[in-house]
């Protein structure tokens, strides 16, 4: 995380409980920042390895609070402060912010596609040599589906909805720049 160099004496936030926000509030901690590590649930237990808990709990410049959810910020062209809320009595906190990171997992929001293009277990959309891997009868043509292509030919999927990217916003600019050249090599096949 190249952040951890400017965030040295900053009141930072790290928002999530699982072992990315556990590794973030971690590694920024090290460089000298104040980490508030804010978890939606009652404890860390069931959704961050134990040496990650413990790292956290040794530190003396993290604190973590439970049962907690950011519900604004407040800025004046860059981030001041969270407005945090405490989900067992709904009190509202405004706190000071120098930065908030959010690691709060994926989850696609696929159901309107199940039965038009191929998912995984998960949701996320099958492309590719991983659409033939998983079924190979979903596929309809002789021809193997392109890198990013669906289980619908010249339909593409890129970036987080992807099964198999890796949920980075680099990898989904670069995977979207990729399927733009397929559409635009299957309009010219086409002469459209």
């Amino acid at each position: 995380m190249s952040e951890m160099r400017s965030m040295g004496g900053l009141e930072v936030f790290v928002l999530g409980g699982g072992n990315s926000a556990g590794q973030a509030a971690a590694h920024l901690a090290s460089g000298g920042a104040h980490v508030s590590v804010l978890v939606r649930g009652p404890s860390l237990a069931t959704t961050m390895s134990d040496y990650l808990i413990r790292e956290i709990d040794a530190s003396p410049n993290v604190t973590v609070r439970f049962g907690t959810e950011v519900v604004d910020a407040g800025s004046g062209g860059q981030l001041e402060h969270l407005v945090l809320r405490d989900r067992t009595d709904g009190t509202t906190t405004v706190v000071p912010a120098d930065a908030l990171f959010i690691f709060i997992g994926a989850r696609p929001h696929t159901d309107w596609l199940a039965g038009a293009l191929a998912l995984d277990k998960n949701g996320f959309v099958l492309t590719g040599h991983d659409l033939i891997q998983a079924d190979p009868a979903c596929w309809p043509l002789e021809r193997a589906p392109a890198w990013l292509e669906t289980s619908m030919p010249n339909v593409f999927a890129a970036g987080d909805i992807r099964s198999g990217s890796v949920k980075r916003v680099a990898a989904a600019v670069g995977e979207g720049a990729t399927a733009a050249t397929f559409v635009r090599e299957h309009l010219a096949q086409h002469n459209l």
